[in-house]
């Protein structure tokens, strides 16, 4: 990976009655750390494939969890501790069911935080990057735009 050109990522900000969902993971930026971090479900765009796609992808894959969409949070862009810039889509979205128990490798296990828990993470160092409370922050200030906003010219199928 070229750590000097943006990586697109797609993050899912899950919400469940004053619940968030994240995913336990190795620290793979040590992974010889036993330390673990939380994330929101997140990852890299796979080629050929849409936003909307991705996000719904990544959140099965990491947390087994089919989920609704419920708008566009909007682009954040945050450097890693290695130098690597993600422009990271976020999404705002729902609980639909969980279908999976298989989760990606490197996920120790998904499961469900509210806001006082994730901040006593965030003083622990364990969330894995500023992003993951910063989203929430804003999802609950109801950041939050139309899906319609993103134009696909190559996935018109997925637009909303």
């Amino acid at each position: 990976m070229n750590r000097f050109l943006p990586h697109v990522t797609v993050a899912a900000v899950v919400t469940d009655r004053e619940r968030y969902l994240l995913v336990e993971e190795r620290n793979r930026l040590r992974p010889d750390a036993t330390v673990t971090v939380f994330n929101q479900p997140a990852g890299h765009l796979e080629a050929d494939e849409s936003l909307i796609d991705a996000v719904h992808r990544e959140t099965l894959e990491e947390s087994g969890w089919e989920i609704a969409l419920e708008g566009y949070m909007g682009l954040y862009i945050n450097t890693a501790p290695n130098g690597v810039v993600y422009h990271s889509h976020t999404f705002l979205a729902r609980p639909v069911r969980r279908t999976n128990e298989t989760l990606d490798d490197g996920i120790i296990r998904a499961d469900w935080y509210s806001l006082t828990d994730i901040q006593a993470l965030e003083c622990q160092g364990r969330l894995r990057s500023p992003l993951v409370l910063r989203r929430i922050h804003d999802a609950l200030e109801d950041r939050l735009y139309p899906l319609t906003l993103i134009r696909d010219l190559d996935h018109p199928d997925t637009a909303s």
